[in-house]
């Protein structure tokens, strides 16, 4: 993209921003498909027409500097806006049309195919496809571009990605074996989590993530005992079904998911599961827009 406005190249806004993420000029290089050496130049051409340094850079770190960081606070929602009213016009022009796909962990319930079919009504030129996203890795595909936006389990707290619409807050449930000595109670207490181990979620699943789905202590300080790590959620339900641990679920993965051999059984004190749509903040369209708002209309 070449636009110019005073004087000024976007591109050069653009791997700015881009820097200010990575803060690295490989990786930087790497997402903007250009060399490293030219995001040095875009960078210095950027810092020649400001007047000052933006970008502190040694042989062994890279950060902004204090003038960099104010420009990027100022310059982040400016830049946005602009896209945003730029991909706005051409979507009005030519109609939300393509493919969107989109990521879901676990299940994708009624309310994740009510936002699909409220899209699909609103923009028929648009095709959708649905996709399954490993539990151990619910935010690689999005960063990797295998999928447009996603439904992943809270927190969101990853560099590049857009955290959109929130729903599906709802209480935590246990899953354990129905041989289990929770099985048979009507609810279990944070705190009796303590009594025996937690099945947790394998990396490359960021480690803040896990812990949210997995914790290691009660909210009282009593510590968990780790159970096994696992891959997908069938490897969770099977190893809870053997009596190997207990598996936190959100309530419509355990509502979808129910089996003779399992129970699910609410847990009080712990902070409610919920749901959000995740997108990359560099492939940001009209359609994951317009996917965004058909799921804030009917969560």
């Amino acid at each position: 993209m070449s636009l110019r406005t005073g004087g000024l190249e976007i591109r050069e806004l653009e791997c700015f921003l881009v820097l200010a993420e990575e803060l690295h000029f490989g990786r930087t290089g790497e997402r903007l498909y250009v060399s490293q050496s030219r995001v040095s130049q875009l960078v210095r051409s950027l810092e020649r027409r400001v007047g000052a340094r933006l970008v502190e850079r040694t042989s062994r770190r890279v950060r902004l500097s204090p003038l960099g960081t104010d420009f990027l606070a100022a310059l982040r929602p400016a830049y946005d806006a602009l896209r945003g009213t730029v991909d706005t016009a051409v979507a009005a022009a030519r109609g939300i049309e393509g493919l969107l796909r989109i990521g879901f962990q676990g299940t994708a319930d009624d309310r994740i195919m009510k936002a699909v079919d409220t899209f699909h009504s609103r923009h028929p030129g648009c095709a959708t496809d649905i996709v399954e996203i490993p539990l151990q890795d619910p935010f690689g595909p999005v960063h990797r571009g295998e999928v447009d936006a996603a439904v992943v389990l809270l927190p969101v707290e990853e560099p590049g990605l857009v955290l959109g619409p929130v729903f599906s807050k709802q209480q935590q449930t246990l899953a354990v074996s129905v041989r289990h000595p929770f099985a048979s109670r009507a609810t279990v207490d944070a705190e009796d989590l303590a009594d025996g181990p937690l099945i947790s979620v394998r990396a490359p699943a960021p480690e803040y993530w896990r812990y949210a789905q997995a914790p290691a202590d009660t909210p009282g300080g009593r510590r968990i005992p780790p159970g096994p790590g696992v891959r997908t959620l069938q490897e969770g339900l099977t190893l809870a079904a053997a009596g190997r641990g207990a598996m936190l679920l959100c309530r419509p993965t355990a509502d979808y998911h129910s089996r003779r051999d399992l129970a699910f059984v609410p847990v009080t004190g712990l902070p409610d599961s919920a749901l959000g749509l995740v997108w990359h903040r560099d492939r940001e369209t009209a359609r994951t827009r317009a996917f965004s708002t058909a799921v804030t209309d009917v969560t």
